[in-house]
């Protein structure tokens, strides 16, 4: 008699329990933001960012009629494998821009920031990476921050918790934006600058170029000038 008293209680005792890590669960689970980048479809990792800017994971062959189904006219790849190999349809644009989340700078960041904003200029952009969450969400994160205005601290919130993945990326992509100066990347976005610093490598190459264009048309106008 005791026994069949005991069970009925411990099997209340245990639902108990299951309810509480339930609720406790549903509270640690963040609850998405109308403004982050919203799901489309369930492959892919692919997400919509904007009417014109959209991210993902590496696609395949099967993604082309998704692809152009959404209108997308050029893919942003940030992998160093071209993506030739799955990539045919001859209406979509390929730009490849490889980096690595521990090795990103301010050139990278500009880089990339004015790949997406020339090729909206023509319709909607995917841009991808391997998983989707580490170099894609730095770029998105600093899409929003630097292009969009929005905080640091919402910009992370959206790559960290969004449900793009877990990574070991994050931790470099969160260092390089929390010490990122974000009115300066604006400047050097809008002045079309390729570094915030004037001693980047690539300012200094620019500015040795220019330097060589300038003195190639000084000879000229000096043989010019000589010549009889």
């Amino acid at each position: 008699m005791f026994k069949n008293q005991l069970l009925p209680a411990l099997s209340l005792a245990f639902m108990a329990v299951l309810a509480t890590a339930h609720a406790q669960a549903e509270e640690l689970t963040p609850i998405r933001s109308l403004e982050w980048a919203q799901p489309v479809g369930n492959q892919y990792n692919l997400y919509q960012m904007t009417p014109t800017l959209y991210r993902s994971a590496l696609p395949d062959s099967g993604a082309v009629p998704v692809l152009e189904k959404l209108k997308i006219v050029t893919v942003i790849n940030f992998l160093p494998e071209s993506d030739s190999g799955w990539l045919k349809s001859p209406g979509i644009n390929q730009v490849q821009l490889s980096y690595r989340t521990n090795h990103v700078d301010d050139s990278d960041v500009l880089t990339a920031l004015r790949a997406i904003q020339s090729a909206q200029a023509n319709g909607p952009v995917l841009m991808h990476c391997k998983h989707g969450s580490d170099r894609t969400g730095l770029m998105a994160a600093m899409y929003r921050v630097v292009v969009q205005g929005w905080s640091k601290e919402d910009a992370l919130n959206e790559m960290t918790l969004g449900g793009f993945g877990a990574s070991s990326g994050f931790k470099d992509g969160v260092r390089y934006m929390m010490k990122a100066d974000i009115d300066k990347l604006r400047t050097a976005l809008a002045n079309g600058d390729c570094s915030t610093s004037a001693f980047a490598l690539c300012s200094m190459k620019s500015w040795l170029n220019t330097a060589d264009t300038a003195k190639d048309a000084a000879a000229e106008k000096t043989a010019l000038v000589i010549a009889p």
